[in-house]
């Protein structure tokens, strides 16, 4: 969700309270590697649904002519419109080394474009430590205002893995936290952090070096 406010600010987005999520992320994940074969970086590859993307897009003023094509200046005027992250903030992307949490460094390299009508926007992450063995990287809003649906795996000599959550557990999980809000509560404002329970989790698993 803080994400979605540092992109725009100053979208409202109609529907019940409860009825998160409001906007739809296909994700794309590479896997980088150092020259020992060790994984050192995440390529993050985002794909917005076509409703935020042309909300984005008019919000900047960006292809008045409706077009959907994108002029060079246009396109470098969209240059960064996603990276502004808060200080601390986790980018929606968590790395793990089997069950240890991994720092990850901010966005850098980041890059989008205007397409079919859908914002395409990627970035690389650099992990602390790289990392030999079981690498697993999961994508998601802890209040799953976003919700990413991983579409591409990417990572070249390595096994991979792509685990869907239990969505009957996930959903379990959610009505159960929306039960303990007190009455008094702004159901969007306070809205309980379950992303993880929604999440895939992807595993990727490298040659030792």
């Amino acid at each position: 969700m803080r994400l979605a406010w540092a992109m725009a600010g100053l979208v409202t987005l109609a529907g019940p309270a409860a009825a998160h999520p409001h906007i739809f992320m296909e994700t794309g994940i590479e896997v980088l590697r150092d020259s020992e074969g060790r994984v050192a970086s995440l390529r993050v590859t985002w794909t917005y649904d076509p409703f935020f993307s042309l909300v984005l897009i008019t919000e900047r003023g960006l292809d008045p002519d409706g077009d959907g094509t994108l002029t060079a200046a246009e396109t470098a005027a969209l240059q960064g419109f996603d990276m502004n992250w808060e200080p601390g903030f986790p980018g929606d992307t968590y790395a793990f080394a089997g069950t240890e949490a991994l720092a990850l460094s901010g966005p850098r390299d980041g890059v989008a474009r205007y397409e079919g009508g859908r914002i395409i926007s990627s970035h690389i992450r650099d992990l602390e430590q790289p990392v030999a063995g079981l690498l697993v990287v999961k994508n998601y809003d802890p209040t799953y205002y976003t919700e990413y649906t991983i579409r591409d795996l990417r990572a070249e000599g390595c096994a991979t893995e792509i685990i869907a959550p239990d969505l009957t557990e996930a959903e379990r999980a959610l009505q159960a936290a929306l039960a303990e809000l007190p009455a008094d509560v702004d159901v969007e404002m306070g809205f309980p952090e379950v992303g993880a329970v929604f999440a895939q989790e992807v595993r990727v698993t490298c040659p030792a070096p």
